[in-house]
């Protein structure tokens, strides 16, 4: 019988091994998230501006919680508007950590708008940098034991990084109630020239669609969501459902295909700031040695349109 109980050090141990794997392929998909509706300006740059409005997002990550120090968390912050209606500009920061692995990424968005039919088409690419380091010292995941010299995944420094260059593009549609969105990062597959190797960024691809469905009662609205992600070898679906009231509170749910159930609850307070939570619940064998994921979100947008100002004619009467 196979025991399902295991003390600490057996967890630090499988975790080691999984992450020193993570490093020798360097094949990781883009990371995941749960609240895709505030982080699509990070996988497509055709975003930028669709809103038309001046939007900023900041979103939290953490996985597997109860690994402690090491496990998986992602930081990103999104800002983008929209410019004299016809183009849009935004900007991404993202910061990627997994165990002694260390990813920070800034790129810039700008998108051409296109009115086709009743919406509007946004044609987008992005450009950045992206630095990814490994710092093993003062790691507690290497023991004194830890040889660099007969363990290729470990710098003879104790720690490396390296600066490249990272490119992508997107299309992105959207209406009053529809948006769809094809996109795919790292076109260029750049690769990480460490010491010990030169593994390679994959490049990615997105499929990203919504609807807004009313329900009899005005104040309510149903919006499913689906999510599509590939590298070309792993293909991943996330399929959300949300249900908004007055457009001021949400919540539903969201099924991935990694075997991952997580519920979302939001509300915008102020008129224009909003905050959300979720939190994933995971139904694979791993369930038993963690906590579950928490992902926290809060942002705003600012419509910044003006009605023109009526112009003012003389009267002749009073000349």
């Amino acid at each position: 019988m196979r025991n399902t109980v295991f003390n600490m050090k057996k967890q630090s141990l499988f975790l080691a091994i999984f992450l020193m794997v993570s490093l020798l392929l360097k094949a990781q998909q883009d990371p995941q998230f749960t609240q895709t509706m505030f982080t699509q300006l990070l996988i497509n740059p055709g975003y930028a501006g669709s809103e038309d409005k001046i939007c900023a997002y900041a979103l939290q990550r953490v996985q597997w919680t109860e690994f402690g120090d090491g496990a998986p968390s992602v930081t990103v912050f999104n800002v983008d508007a929209a410019i004299k209606n016809r183009f849009g500009l935004g900007l991404s920061l993202e910061n990627d950590e997994l165990g002694f692995d260390k990813d920070f990424k800034i790129n810039l968005s700008i998108a051409y708008k296109q009115t086709i039919g009743n919406g509007k088409l946004g044609i987008g690419v992005k450009w950045g940098v992206a630095n990814s380091a490994i710092d093993l010292q003062g790691s507690e995941w290497i023991t004194p034991t830890d040889d660099p010299a007969i363990d290729d995944a470990i710098p003879e420094n104790g720690s490396e990084a390296m600066t490249f260059l990272d490119f992508g593009f997107g299309l992105y549609y959207k209406t009053q109630d529809l948006y769809l969105g094809i996109s795919s990062t790292h076109l260029n597959e750049p690769k990480f020239e460490f010491d010990k190797g030169t593994p390679s960024l994959k490049r990615h691809y997105y499929i990203i669609a919504g609807y807004n469905l009313p329900f009899a009662n005005p104040l309510l609205e149903f919006k499913p969501g689906i999510v599509v992600q590939s590298d070309g070898t792993n293909s991943q679906l996330a399929i959300n459902a949300l249900i908004a009231y007055n457009k001021k509170l949400w919540g539903g749910v969201s099924l991935r295909t990694d075997n991952a159930i997580s519920g979302i609850l939001g509300l915008e307070l102020f008129k224009w700031v909003k905050v959300s939570y979720s939190y994933d619940f995971v139904v694979s064998d791993l369930m038993g040695y963690n906590d579950g994921t928490h992902e926290i979100m809060m942002g705003f947008c600012l419509d910044v349109k003006k009605d023109k100002t009526p112009e003012k004619y003389k009267s002749i009467r009073f000349l």
